[in-house]
C-alpha cells in the first residue's frame, strides 16, 4: 500500500475506531472513494464495535462490576491499539479477533 492511499484514507481510519457512531461516519467518509487503507480499518472499527454491544448485552445481565470491568478494559486497549496503528499508517490487525473481522465484514 502506497504512502498516498494512507494519508487519503487516514482520517476514516482512525474514525471508525470511534464506537458505535464512529463507523458509520467511517463508512460514509469511504463510501465515494474506496480506499483500501481506510476498509481495512473500518472492518476492525465495525468488529470491535459489534463485539462491544455483544459483549455488553451479555454482561448486562449479571449486574457486577467484577465482570463488567474487564469487558470494558479489554475493548479499551483494543480501541487505543487500533488508534495507534491507524494513526501510524499500519495495518496489522486487532490482537484476537482482527483476523476474524477482515474475514466476516469482507465486503465494507
Amino acid at each position: 500500500m502506497d504512502q498516498k492511499t494512507i494519508d487519503e484514507g487516514k482520517s476514516a481510519a482512525i474514525t471508525s475506531y470511534i464506537l458505535i457512531v464512529g463507523v458509520l461516519i467511517a463508512i460514509s467518509m469511504n463510501s465515494e472513494n474506496k480506499n483500501s487503507f481506510a476498509s481495512f480499518h473500518i472492518r476492525q472499527g465495525l468488529g470491535l464495535t459489534l463485539t462491544f454491544i455483544t459483549l455488553g448485552v451479555s454482561i448486562s445481565y449479571f449486574e457486577s462490576i467484577m465482570i463488567a470491568a474487564p469487558m470494558w478494559i479489554f475493548i479499551s486497549v483494543l480501541t487505543i491499539y487500533g488508534i495507534f496503528t491507524a494513526a501510524k499508517g499500519e495495518t496489522i490487525p486487532l490482537p484476537l479477533l482482527g483476523k476474524w473481522y477482515q474475514k466476516w465484514f469482507s465486503n465494507f
